[in-house]
Parts: structure tokens; sequence; C-alpha cells
């Protein structure tokens, strides 16, 4: 069991690692992944994200501490469990940011991570529907392309327009501002996952390549201030696996600081409560949690074509399922967030500061609060929030969930922001193209006021899942990486996933994970 790299967690990073890395034959992987094969019909049929947020379904479905922000409430943070990660539970929207998240990157003191460093690392793995061109790659492995619309996703877009936003066919292009519908990672009616995309297609050809699924790592082997392997829980029993080279940490932006603690990397404030002693300080590790906060307008409608639950509704979803089982098309072949938007909620701001998400559904509380009849929903979430939170640890034990706190709307400019964006979409939704679908308000009708609209936004805001910076690059003395994403102070080691990110991107952090991976790649072949 000695492998030149192992890799901890096969999810958006993982699956692209494992795929560049053993494209050398001379050298061997291990792919390590917690949860299992991905089976499940639900991964593969877009649709099937429904029914696997609200569960334990190929799903870590971790809680967060009581939100203080939030009224005291606890929030939900799903993740994927399988292989693919959160690209196989995830919305399948491909959206890249603004140009500047990048250029803020860099200015930080993170040379290779600009705009113009990174483009070629976005177009490397895409196969965009249109082919190539100056934003877009043409030869990758992820599929990029766009889905039959529903008529209320395109009512949205000139609605969006009509109350005065601009027309965006690209929001990976030239600009991002603007309303249009989202390129989504789905092929022929299929998500487009990284391990479909990455791994399934090179898996059975290369014997240099070893995927464990069921494989819970435990921690990282140290020998002094070098990473030498993984202690995994496999079958039952702790396994030491030894890595000649590198250990790839891929985990995600809780899993992977949580692994740093638990291996005795990281403040001995937070370890020293658990009984970990430490091996290596490093103060930044699990710091920096950013997330989007988003809330969510909800509408009930009178047309039955938009998704609900209903006599009528059920017969339709007969009809739609026997649909997509014989041409992988119709409704369960949408994400159902098939539009949106980036907007400025002050016309002096060089960039966007919210997104929006039109949902041909009603959504209440990760789908896990169903209402009866159909409607439409529309997401607003925050770009860059101020506020700032952590992961840590519950207990020692590896099995145990990490303590997740992103101190959701603790600083008032987020809550300003959102405010000013739930008033943005509000106004879209009541422009004219909406009028067919008979929309009816159901969570602040009636509410107007500035401190109305505040405490609904504390009673609904959540996550919308984009997680990031808990393992950060830079040079400061919170930085967990360096800007190749080395660990600081440890040989043998990096962190590659979205808790490397310094900030927050304003949009979907599914693409910039995997660009993140195509990046390391290279350095990691070079040694």
């Amino acid at each position: 069991m000695e492998f030149d790299y192992i890799i901890i967690g096969a999810g958006s990073a993982g699956c692209v690692l494992a795929n560049r890395l053993s494209a050398d034959p001379a050298v061997s992987v291990c792919l390590l992944e917690a949860g299992p094969q991905d089976w499940s019909p639900l991964i593969h049929a877009p649709a099937g994200v429904a029914a696997i947020l609200p569960t334990r379904h190929v799903n870590w479905a971790f809680n967060t501490v009581p939100q203080p922000g939030l009224g005291g409430r606890i929030g939900y943070q799903p993740r994927g469990k399988a292989l693919g990660g959160s690209s196989s539970i995830n919305g399948m929207i491909y959206i890249r940011g603004h140009h500047s998240d990048y250029d803020d990157w860099a200015n930080l003191g993170n040379d290779g991570w600009s705009f113009k460093d990174v483009l070629p690392y976005f177009r490397k793995s895409q196969m965009h529907h249109l082919g190539a061109s100056e934003f877009h790659g043409g030869e990758g492995e992820l599929y990029v392309g766009q889905i039959e619309a529903h008529a209320a996703s395109h009512a949205f877009v000139e609605a969006g327009q009509k109350a005065g936003h601009r027309y965006n066919a690209d929001f990976n292009g030239a600009e991002q501002e603007g309303v249009g519908q989202y390129d989504v990672t789905i092929r022929d009616g299929r998500r487009w996952s990284t391990a479909t995309a990455f791994l399934k297609p090179i898996r059975e050809q290369r014997k240099n390549l070893t995927v464990l699924t069921g494989a819970h790592a435990e921690r990282i082997l140290l020998q002094g201030k070098q990473a030498t392997g993984v202690q995994v829980r496999h079958k039952g029993r702790s396994t030491a696996l030894k890595a000649r080279k590198e250990v790839l940490l891929s985990a995600g932006a809780f899993g992977s600081p949580q692994l740093l603690m638990l291996s005795g990397i990281g403040a001995e404030a937070d370890l020293k409560p658990h009984g970990i002693a430490v091996q290596h300080e490093l103060p930044g590790v699990g710091q920096n949690l950013q997330d989007h906060p988003d809330v969510i307008l909800g509408y009930k409608s009178s047309d039955n074509s938009l998704l609900g639950y209903s006599l009528g509704g059920s017969l339709k979803m007969g009809s739609a399922l026997a649909q997509y089982m014989a041409r992988k098309r119709g409704p369960l072949a949408s994400n159902f967030a098939e539009a949106g938007g980036f907007l400025k909620t002050d016309a002096a701001l060089t960039r966007p500061d919210v997104q929006l998400h039109s949902v041909v559904s009603l959504l209440d509380d990760h789908n896990r609060k169903l209402h009866w009849g159909h409607g439409f929903s529309c997401h607003v979430c925050v770009l860059r929030p101020k506020s700032i939170g952590s992961v840590g640890l519950q207990s020692a034990d590896p099995a145990a969930a990490p303590r997740i706190d992103p101190n959701f709307l603790g600083h008032d400019d987020d809550v300003q922001t959102l405010l000013k964006g739930y008033r943005m979409a509000r106004e879209i939704v009541a422009q004219a193209p909406m009028a067919r679908f008979g929309l009816r308000d159901v969570f602040s009708a009636g509410l107007d006021s500035d401190e109305q609209l505040i405490e609904l936004l504390r009673r609904r805001t959540d996550s919308i899942y984009h997680p990031i910076g808990t393992c950060k690059m830079g040079t400061d003395e919170a930085a967990v990486v360096d800007s190749q994403l080395r660990v600081h102070g440890i040989a043998g080691l990096r962190v590659v996933d979205a808790s490397v990110m310094p900030t927050l991107v304003g949009g979907n952090t599914n693409a910039p994970s995997i660009m993140v991976a195509e990046r390391a790649a290279e350095w990691i072949a070079q040694g």
C-alpha cells in the first residue's frame, strides 16, 4: 500500500488531480473517497438534486452551530459524499466568478493566480457547447452546455430586462453583469460531475491509479515536518498508506481543515481541548471561512407546468419520468435553476455584488419543507460577504462532523446588501413577463419596510453551498498554504480544493475548484 501520490477526497478537485497525475504511467496514484461509488440514479438525473439535498443520501448533511445573525438558528450545509464529491450533488451551474476576483488573489501576494494566469486552466478543462473561443475551451473533459429552459426561466430573463438590467448571453465571457440563462454541467440529460468527466474514462485503463471508496481518512501521517502518508479507515479497519512523493488534501472547505487539525496541524488553542498533540503550529487552519449568504423569494403559482406537488403534478411527473427514461429529456433533465443574474446594488460599484438564481419550483429550507401546489423561486445571495466564520473540531473522533460556524449576517453590510438584492429580485418578479404564471408571494407578502424585511432575512437566510477559505493561500500569518498550495512548514503536503481560496469569487464555486486542481496538477507533476 505504497504510492507516489495519495489524494484525499474524490470531489471537484480530487478527480481532476487523479486524472492529471495518473497520466504519467511512471507514477502511482491512490484516490481516497469516504463515500460510495457514484451509482445512485439520483446523482445522474439532474432533477435528482431536489431529492439529495434534504437527505443524507450521498450527502454529509452537516449542520452549523447556532447563528446569532440568523436569530440563533442552526444552518444546514449539504456536501457531496460519493465519487465526484459536491459536483455529484450540486446545482450543476458553471460559473467562474468575476475576472477581478482572481486579480484580487494575485494582489494578496499569490503569484500565478491573476485572471490572465488562471484563464488557460479554466479553458483546459472545458468542452464548451459552442466550441473553443477566447474565454472557452472546446477539447476538455468537462462538458458545459445549456438546457431546454422552462418558459418561466425565459420570462424571468425578459422580466430582468424590463426592470432595467442588461441581457447577458455568457456570464463567463467578457462581462459578468446582467441577466440570462446559466451554463450547466449537464450533457445529454445527465449530470456531468468530475467523476463522470475526469475519473470514469480513465479509471479502468490506467493501472497506476487505485481508487478506494468507503475510505475515510483519519489523519495524515507525519515524520517530523514531512508528510509520509495517510491513516485511513477502510472495510472496518485502520490502515496506513505510504506516500513516496506527496499527500494531496482535497476534502473541501470543511474536511480539509478538520483533517489537518486531527493530524496535529493547526492552532494549539484549537487542538489542546481535544487532547490532540500539536505537531505543527499553524494558526490559520480552519479560519477565514467564507460562504454566500442566501435567501429565497418563494411564490405559489396557478400554472401547473411549474414543478410542484398536486394530483395533476403527480400525473405530469409520471409522464416526465417516462420521457426522461426514453430520451433523457424533459423536466427531469433540468437542474431547475436555469436562469439568473449578476447585479449591482449600487450603480457606482465596479462589479456585481449580488447573484440571483431563478428556480422553476417553490423552494423552502433546502427542499426540506414541501408546499402543496406549484410555484417559482428566486435565490438572492451576497457575493462578497464581510462576515467571516471558522471551522473547528467537535471532538478528536475522525468520524465526528466538524464544527461549522459561517457567521452568516454577522456584519451589517451583508444585511444591507442582501436587503437591496431582495428588493431588486422582487422588482424583477413583479414585471409583466412573469404575470402569466399567477405568482403569489408565500414568504413576504405584506412586508415592505426595511425593519420587516430584515427580520425576514434573519429568519430565512442560509447557505447556497459555496464554502471556501479555511486553508487559505498567502504569505501572512493566517495563511495555511503558499501560492503553489504547499502547506507552510510541512514538506510533501498540499491542499488542493476550495479551502485554499483566500477570498470568495463572485459566483458558484465548482468551476473555480476544478481550475485550482488543474493549476496545482502542473506544479505537482513538476515536483
